[in-house]
């Protein structure tokens, strides 16, 4: 009886040690098939594309034609999405964070991160899609003090001056990229990191024609 038990244990103890290893494996097997959320990137075709639409635009609207400012809302918040193009030499001359909207959610969260909305209602607290002049250099009580007027130019966003939508930078956003976390969402004004507006200010600024900023998905 007492050999018969112990047999039964060693039994036991080489079934256990051949189960061990299979079931490390196959958690690892399954480690390995999950994978991290893919980093979405600029389309650069579709920036071009955009970028002889604005070409043309600007030429037509006696607006800036050495550079324009272009924001694919497509794109993750937590992703450079605002890029400044050198419409001369036909390329990216800088890629930025920027924030969006909040509407209902919680001011200064990530929430709509991925799938923001937009609105052109005053206290909406979306940004609106579109075509905006900038012009009109002034005080801004957020980031480096310096924001520019938002003069929407299409019927989804003629409301802006309306709503007080301006370009200005905020303490809250960062110089680099944040994904998978998204940026701070304000109430509509599209938002860029303090270092950022350091570098597009003087560009605004010094340009002899109103500066088109353009708005899409």
């Amino acid at each position: 009886m007492k050999l018969f038990s112990t047999l039964f244990i060693m039994m036991i103890f080489l079934s256990c040690q051949k189960e061990f290893p299979v079931k490390a494996q196959n958690v690892l097997t399954q480690n390995a098939i999950v994978k991290e959320e893919e980093k979405p990137v600029l389309d650069l075709n579709k920036t071009k594309e955009k970028a002889v639409e604005a070409l043309q635009f600007s030429k037509d609207n006696k607006l800036n034609t050495d550079f324009c400012i272009l924001i694919d809302m497509s794109l993750h918040s937590g992703v450079n999405r605002l890029v400044v193009w050198n419409f001369k030499e036909e390329k990216i001359m800088g890629k930025y964070l920027v924030g969006h909207g909040c509407g209902n959610n919680s001011w200064s969260s990530n929430e709509s991160k991925d799938n923001p909305t937009f609105s052109n209602e005053d206290g909406s607290h979306l940004s609106s899609l579109g075509k905006y002049k900038l012009s009109g250099r002034g005080h801004s009580d957020w980031g480096i003090h310096v924001k520019y007027l938002m003069h929407g130019m299409e019927k989804s966003n003629n409301n802006a001056l309306k709503r007080f939508i301006v370009f200005h930078s905020w303490n809250l956003m960062s110089d680099e990229e944040v994904f998978p976390k998204g940026s701070p969402e304000g109430w509509g004004c599209p938002t860029i990191s303090n270092n950022a507006m350091r570098t597009i200010d003087p560009m605004i600024q010094n340009s002899q024609k109103p500066v088109l900023m353009w708005i899409y998905q």
